[in-house]
């Protein structure tokens, strides 16, 4: 627990650093983007089917709807998207925050091309989607407990974000297997179980994802070190 509380103030103290600030609004920005450009589609596409469906009202009905379905969508695939988004940018946080804490490890770093990141934020989505289909029956169960169901996808999402947001600065680090991580689960599910915890508070839930990615950084970084100590005796 303490690594990860630690982890997670040196990463809100880097916050202001300029790389950082620079992956944020670009991060930020198609987050956004990608979400207002689904609410358009998602008007149109609504005020076509009740057109044909003979249910027009001028519109009122379609964007009605479509206000309510994308705050839904943004409310529950927020965190999707933005660790999708974040992956491509997530060598310049690693490499901010290595630079400023790991000067050693920074200069043998192996940067992610263009193409892995793109496989990585793929592979992500899969498993967020993939997982979180396979919790909604357990979810759906527990609606009579009101909180049951937010407790199960915290939780599994702490898991996801947990090996997302470690794992971008492991492969810049690894070498050969890239599941053979040094970060204990726990420290994982903890840091995950954080991160999707500041996704749900308004306007904090924004920078989330980046302080995420600079946390996992430190995390990764001394559990590495932990191994390689442990290795030398």
């Amino acid at each position: 627990m303490g690594t990860v509380l630690s982890s997670l103030i040196s990463a809100a103290r880097q916050l202001f650093d300029p790389a950082v600030v620079r992956v944020l609004a670009k991060s930020l920005g198609i987050t956004i983007a990608v979400f207002a450009l689904a609410g358009v589609a998602l008007f149109y596409g609504l005020r076509a089917g009740f057109a044909y469906w003979g249910w027009d009202d001028g519109g009122f009905a379609s964007a009605t709807a479509a206000v309510l379905i994308a705050a839904l969508g943004f409310w529950f695939l927020f965190r999707v998207v933005a660790i999708a988004v974040l992956q491509f940018f997530a060598d310049e946080v690693v490499a901010a925050v290595e630079a400023k804490h790991y000067p050693a490890a920074a200069r043998t770093a192996r940067p992610q091309p263009f193409r892995q990141d793109v496989t990585n934020a793929m592979r992500g989505i899969t498993r967020a989607v993939g997982y979180n289909l396979l919790a909604l029956p357990i979810a759906i169960a527990l609606l009579f407990t009101a909180i049951g169901p937010a407790v199960v996808f915290l939780l599994v999402n702490a898991v996801l974000l947990g090996r997302e947001l470690t794992d971008m600065a492991w492969f810049r680090h690894c070498e050969g297997d890239r599941g053979k991580t040094p970060v204990a689960k726990s420290d994982r599910v903890m840091l995950g179980g954080a991160v999707a915890g500041l996704m749900l508070i308004p306007g904090l839930g924004l920078l989330a994802p980046v302080i995420g990615a600079a946390a996992g950084t430190h995390v990764t970084h001394r559990a590495m070190a932990r191994a390689q100590q442990g290795g030398v005796q």
